[in-house]
């Protein structure tokens, strides 16, 4: 197998849900049972995945808009509840940690861009055994969410990578409008939450379809 040589870029950033974590599904039915449970409009399946990686207030505003503080709470400790009542049983997708640790072998370094909050993230990372893996980690609550460019501006701060040394990786076009935003080269996963080719509309390098896919766009061009 072709080994891994970092030319172009130094700093892959990764989406979490859907682009490393095999999420979308449980994320999706949790949505849909928490706006049952609040007595709101129960987005469809498509609407519910299109949310996937947005900070929490947008995710509100875009399936359930205009509701009241009350709906509100019982929304946010459902969607908790439900979630966390089966993220225990979320694996990573086919791969994933041996293609992380080759990464930082070969010598790049590792980030994370996520919409989960910080509590999630690192209850995710310690499930996967990957706490420790990343140089660095950016998540929803600490800042402004995707796709406003902070998460990437912030990531390229603490560890000194210029722009066009970076490369996000992720699943949604959340993800890709994020490295826009932050002026950054992007590839999207298309095993995740938008399909290949709502993918494509935002012209990231290639679309690959799974882990392996994304190795060997790495050895051929990272």
């Amino acid at each position: 197998m072709p080994d891994l040589v970092p030319r172009r870029f130094r700093l892959l950033v990764f989406d979490w849900d859907g682009t490393l974590a095999d999420s979308t599904a449980l994320i999706v039915d949790a949505i849909r049972v928490a706006c049952r449970d609040a007595g709101v409009r129960v987005p469809t399946a498509d609407e519910a995945r299109h949310v996937i990686g947005l900070g929490l207030a947008d995710v509100l505003t875009r399936i359930a808009p205009g509701i009241a503080d009350d709906q509100r709470a019982r929304l946010i400790d459902g969607y908790r509840s439900h979630y966390m009542a089966r993220d225990g049983t979320l694996a990573l997708y086919a791969g994933t940690t041996e293609l992380l640790a080759e990464l930082e072998a070969a010598g790049y370094w590792l980030a994370v861009a996520t919409g989960k909050s910080r509590a999630g993230l690192e209850r995710a990372l310690a499930a996967a055994g990957l706490a420790g893996r990343f140089h660095a980690t950016r998540c929803a609550d600490e800042g402004r969410p995707k796709p406003h460019p902070d998460m990437l501006l912030h990531l390229m701060r603490t560890t000194g990578v210029p722009a066009g040394d970076v490369l996000m990786i992720g699943d949604t076009t959340h993800d890709l409008d994020l490295a826009a935003n932050a002026g950054v080269a992007a590839l999207g996963i298309a095993h995740g939450a938008h399909d290949r080719a709502a993918l494509l509309s935002r012209a990231p390098l290639a679309v690959l379809d799974s882990t392996q896919g994304l190795r060997d766009w790495l050895v051929a061009h990272g």
